[in-house]
């Protein structure tokens, strides 16, 4: 799904009862997303219950190998976001 169609999905579901314009819906999409990353940053981490939680996963340095030439590279420690869903999100699956 893209950033478009969700908007699209939020703005025309039954959840939305008031008459906000498309564009306020999508300002309202960017500011959600807006604090989930400032709280993930700032917090290492933000939980959504029902639907599940999101941390700062710290990835240690390790030694690849070039694909082209098959040298051995080093690959810095780096971090990412992990997610982990909740259990009522995976029994629906």
């Amino acid at each position: 799904m893209t950033k478009a169609e969700l908007i699209d999905t939020v703005w025309n579901s039954k959840a939305v009862k008031t008459d906000i314009t498309k564009k306020a819906c999508a300002e309202v999409i960017d500011a959600t997303f807006d604090v989930m990353g400032k709280t993930i940053r700032k917090e290492k981490r933000f939980s959504y219950p029902g639907f599940g939680t999101w941390t700062v996963r710290r990835r240690k340095a390790r030694t690849g190998r070039n694909p082209q030439t098959g040298a051995k590279i080093q690959i810095k420690a780096s971090k990412t976001v992990g997610f982990k869903p909740a259990a009522t999100l995976k029994n629906t699956l």
